[in-house]
């Protein structure tokens, strides 16, 4: 099943990207700048594992707890 990885911008997260989350993140999506990616969920829950050990990945609001978000796809969705 695919599914989407996205940056949450409402996540005040700084010092999850500053302490190695942007690299992780590059890492994994086909664009320095992309602020999205779909890829397999074993794949996404595998780079979330690595995303939560990073420090500040907890430290969002109640509505937006973590600097990236997993998404299901609707299944009429063009990837």
């Amino acid at each position: 099943m695919l599914v989407r990885l996205g940056i949450d911008f409402e996540n005040p997260a700084r010092n999850w990207w500053e302490e190695g989350g942007s690299e992780l993140w590059e890492s994994i999506a086909e664009s320095a700048d992309a602020s999205s990616i779909v890829v397999d969920d074993s794949i996404a829950k595998s780079w979330l594992d690595q995303a939560a050990s990073i420090p500040g990945w907890d430290g969002g609001p109640e509505y937006a707890p973590h600097p990236i978000r997993m998404l299901s796809l609707d299944p009429d969705e063009d990837v």
